[in-house]
């Protein structure tokens, strides 16, 4: 089978199965003796250890194999949950993620996972042993038959398996008469085979394998592609063992083959998965078919009833939003030319494809909206972990996870969010004791909170914690260079705040894993602007910080004021824009040889932007008038000068090439109506 075709759907796929792990396994913890919820990590383990065997990741597929079976351990209730236990599952999840991670890079997804493997099979052969078998189907056969008996599952497996190219095989196994660990014995051999195949069943039950009651000889029906010879010999590796026979089980030992049980599609490839609760023979049986299903069942995975879906590749959204782009310069080139014609049946054509492009475009735009639950689900796991790691108790409540973003925006801000939340964890909450001693309670709480405003999303992380250090912070920015003493006693509080996003700044007294290792903010500060949003910083000293990020719904087609200098057209988006106004010569003032005006009781610098970008004059002006765009970058304020008001206009953000890069105050260009090219003018680069 071809699988690199639905190697993206296998990857999609692999990331919900253990999201759903990791999100239940913080329930778990909770409530550790809900056994359904127990029963939902197992599905979803199970069902990522069939996709990953079709896909042929065996490294894959085989922890999750072993977590599997941890997970049945206790879903039977032969183990009890526990914080130690949990710690391995949740490493487990760990190594599959980065695992899965590999593989969407193009890697093999191999990984050295032997010290997790251990520690599961530690937890099996602990006190409540479950061993690493997975055969326990139980019928009536007995320790002294000398051919098994199958239940209609069983049958079902094993004719399947022979359909699909798979050897079924008997197998007896006999040890020494002197064998002292015949359980050590019995789970070696079972090492053996689940390497090469699966187990369907065993005689006697694993239980009394386990509890080493049987005598020198046990059964094993076994589905492989190896020949009887190869397993014969690898068996009789296993020291102690004194005789092994491989028999075929023939078609007429199981009877008539019969129908699935039941059909799950787990990815490209349908998986057939049957649940016999709680026979774990069921896991490792269900999983071979997997290996050689064929791939039309796959449709079936993906209809929920009532609300059909499918996946789209993102590059494939990208492609559609670029030729829509190319249309909305079309239609303002059309709408140029009807108002220039002003003939009535194209004014009429003109407006209405208009409203369609209107529609059409907040179609597309949805379809690339993601919630940001997809940044934000990764989180709950991380603070568990922190929490460990730091010796503290914190609570992490989320806020708006339904909110959404320009799928663009998701994929870059996952990073700094991470960084922001380490930092509050880290320097913001207190340990215990210290918290205690304020009078504040033990738990300390972060909260990440997400919400639409305008034409922007917000994202706020705040947590209730010792909040940012006035004196430490000015002390360490004045020693880094960052500001001079002087400049430090007319700053305010927001500004000293925001000092910690400067390069390289820390405050950290001792360097760890977490954060506090010389990078400082200033990364995070970089990827928000470059996506066009903001971040800010209020913070209360011992009662906590609010750090507010501010991003554009979407990137790419903008609304802007098309404003004119000279006869150049500029475009400045509406988003940082307050308002235009008129004012006269004789309002302008100077101050600290900056222009400035008196807006609304504020003193705001003048901005010209006919020297900014060098417009030539024919001839100069002493208008009495002046036309100023009043524009914001946070709490800052800044009045652009122009020649004139255009108007408002939707337009396609265009990138300038790798030959303009790092011009200044210019954000990207756009095409108009008229053909003409028009600047985008970047105002958070203005506004110093």
């Amino acid at each position: 089978m071809e699988v690199n075709q639905y190697l993206e759907m296998f990857i999609e796929e692999s990331k919900d199965h253990l999201q759903a792990c990791s999100e239940h396994l913080l329930e778990l913890e909770k409530n550790p003796k809900d056994l359904a919820i127990v029963g939902e990590i197992f599905r979803s383990a199970h069902t990522l250890k069939g996709m990953s065997a079709t896909m042929g990741f065996e490294d894959l597929a085989d922890l999750t194999h072993k977590m599997e079976n941890v997970l049945d351990a206790i879903r039977n209730e032969k183990i009890h949950v526990s914080p130690e236990i949990l710690d391995v599952v949740f490493e487990s999840v760990d190594h599959l993620e980065e695992m899965v991670m590999d593989i969407a890079n193009g890697g093999d997804g191999k990984r050295d996972v032997s010290s997790t493997v251990a520690q599961l099979k530690r937890i099996e052969l602990g006190e409540e042993a479950i061993p690493e078998v997975v055969a326990t189907t139980e019928t009536s056969a007995t320790a002294t038959a000398s051919t098994l008996e199958f239940d209609s599952f069983e049958q079902t497996v094993i004719s399947q398996s022979a359909e699909q190219g798979f050897n079924a095989f008997e197998i007896s196994v006999k040890l020494r008469e002197d064998c002292l660990l015949k359980a050590a014995r019995v789970f070696m051999v079972f090492e053996i085979l689940e390497k090469d195949g699966d187990v369907i069943k065993s005689s006697p039950s694993v239980e009394k394998l386990e509890d080493e009651q049987f005598d020198q000889q046990f059964f094993v029906a076994f589905v492989t592609k190896e020949s009887a010879e190869d397993m014969q010999k690898k068996i009789m590796k296993v020291s102690e063992v004194e005789e092994v026979i491989v028999s075929t089980i023939e078609e007429q030992q199981y009877g008539e083959k019969e129908q699935a049980v039941q059909e799950v599609a787990v990815t490209a490839t349908a998986t057939v998965e049957a649940e016999v609760p709680p026979a774990p023979a069921t896991n490792t049986a269900a999983s071979t078919p997997a290996k050689a299903a064929t791939p039309a069942k796959a449709d079936k995975s993906h209809a929920p009833v009532g609300n059909k879906t499918i996946r789209v590749n993102i590059e494939r959204l990208d492609i559609l939003m670029n030729l829509f782009e190319e249309l909305v310069i079309d239609r303002g080139r059309l709408q140029s030319i009807a108002t220039d014609v002003n003939h009535g049946e194209l004014n009429e054509t003109v407006e209405r494809m208009s409203r369609v492009m209107g529609d059409l475009q907040t179609i597309i735009l949805t379809m690339r909206m993601v919630p940001v639950e997809t940044v934000f689900n990764r989180f709950p796991k991380m603070i568990r972990q922190l929490s460990r790691d730091l010796n503290k108790k914190i609570n992490l409540e989320i806020i708006g996870a339904e909110t959404e973003l320009d799928r663009t925006v998701i994929d870059e801000i996952g990073d700094p969010l991470v960084h922001l939340i380490r930092n509050s964890v880290d320097h913001g909450i207190e340990n215990p004791t210290a918290r205690l001693a304020k009078g504040k309670p033990e738990e300390g709480t972060v909260v990440l909170r997400a919400y639409h405003s305008g034409n922007y999303v917000f994202i706020e992380i705040e947590d209730d914690g010792a909040g940012i250090n006035r004196e430490k912070v000015l002390a360490k920015a004045i020693s880094k260079g960052i500001v001079t003493q002087e400049q430090s006693y007319s700053m305010s509080d927001k500004q000293i705040n925001e000092l910690i996003l400067a390069s390289g700044f820390s405050t950290a007294d001792v360097i760890s894993d977490v954060s506090g290792r010389g990078v400082g903010l200033d990364v995070v500060k970089t990827t928000i602007e470059s996506l066009g949003g903001n971040i800010s910083i209020e913070s209360t000293q011992d009662v906590g910080s609010v750090f507010s990020i501010q991003l554009p719904l979407t990137l790419s087609i903008i609304s802007v004021m098309l404003v004119e200098i000279e006869k150049e057209i500029y475009a400045i988006p509406l988003s940082s824009i307050i308002e235009t106004s008129i004012i006269r010569s004789s309002e302008i003032m100077n101050a600290h040889n900056q222009k400035v005006i008196d807006f609304r009781g504020k003193v705001v610098p003048l901005v010209f932007l006919e020297e900014i970008f060098e417009v030539p004059r024919k001839e100069s002006q002493g208008d009495e008038f002046h036309s100023v765009v009043i524009v914001r970058k946070g709490e800052k304020l800044a009045g652009l000068v122009v020649d004139s008001f255009i108007g408002q206009q939707e337009i396609v953000l265009k990138s300038l090439g790798n030959y303009l890069t790092n011009i200044f105050a210019i954000s990207g260009a756009t095409i108009l109506g008229n053909g003409k090219v028009a600047l985008i003018v970047d105002c958070n680069a203005l506004i110093k």
